[in-house]
């Protein structure tokens, strides 16, 4: 049996509702928003989350013009080789988990393109070979040129 002296017995009349105690002092302006944080993420707080914790940190500064060497990860039966792939990066895209480039090479006089994800698990390394002095964000118009017309002037302030 408890009695009133008992300290483990609590009385409903003493214990502070938290709403009623911001309605006690009505002279300290309270937060125009309040957020309150119940354990719960919204979907796309969680999203952003998932995103973040998927981003590379160890990629360089890619810039269109640039000579990039991508190694990219081939598997091939249960064995897994790193095959790279160097080219001018002629287009970037996206921001964020989905950034990609596009790359371009010359592969036995044919010109081969290739979109990489940067943050994809397939791409294992990124290295910039050279910099590329170019004015403009997407050079397309080296799929028109053939030979040496299709080099880019190097970049030597970056």
């Amino acid at each position: 049996m408890a009695t009133e002296t008992d300290p483990t017995t609590t009385d409903p009349s003493t214990e502070v509702d938290p709403q009623t105690v911001d309605q006690e002092t009505p002279d300290v302006a309270a937060p125009a928003t309040v957020t309150i944080t119940t354990g719960k993420l919204s979907a796309r707080a969680l999203i952003e989350e998932f995103e973040a914790a998927q981003l590379k940190s160890d990629l360089p500064e890619i810039y269109v013009g640039d000579t990039v060497k991508v190694g990219v990860r081939i598997r091939e039966g249960n064995k897994e080789r790193v095959q790279p792939y160097e080219g001018v990066v002629i287009a970037k895209r996206h921001g964020g988990l989905n950034q990609t480039i596009t790359v371009r090479r010359i592969f036995q006089g044919i010109g081969v393109e290739r979109v990489f994800m940067l943050h994809s698990p397939q791409v294992a390394s990124v290295k910039v070979e050279r910099r590329g002095k170019v004015r403009r964000a997407k050079l397309f118009y080296l799929r028109d040129r053939v030979g040496k017309a299709t080099r880019v002037k190097q970049r030597f302030d970056r």
